[in-house]
């Protein structure tokens, strides 16, 4: 299937996603902060990116969508976020937020296939 990058500094939200995308066929990297993600992203080049907004910095997540934009990586980026909830806060894609989808933790396993389905079918119709 698809070779899929979760970036996110919790544990059990590597784990879990893991667990789900891996039951649908997708290959997993992952990475537990900017540093080790971008270059698992430069270096795998996978088909799809899931990324948290917060990690060792409340906009860690912002950070790397932009630098990788900035970079010419088009890959699809899905990203979590629990800051609207956290802080009453609403996001949109934006130049300033480059990712092309977002949701809210926690996320069912049948929201998340749902999610990184769209995003992967995005990307070949492209």
């Amino acid at each position: 299937m698809a070779l899929i990058a979760i970036i996110d500094d919790d544990i059990d939200i590597l784990d879990a996603s893991s667990l789900v995308l891996k039951s649908k066929g997708h290959d997993i990297v992952t990475a537990t902060n900017t540093t080790d993600g971008y270059k698992i992203v430069k270096e795998r080049k996978p088909n799809l990116i899931i990324l948290d907004v917060m990690m060792e910095e409340p906009d860690d997540g912002f950070y790397l969508a932009q630098k990788f934009r900035k970079d010419g990586i088009k890959i699809p980026i899905l990203m979590y976020t629990s800051v609207s909830k956290a802080i009453g806060m609403e996001f949109d894609k934006s130049e300033i937020v480059p990712v092309d989808d977002f949701v809210e933790k926690p996320i069912s396993p049948e929201e998340l296939v749902e999610k990184v389905e769209n995003l992967l079918h995005l990307k070949e119709v492209k």
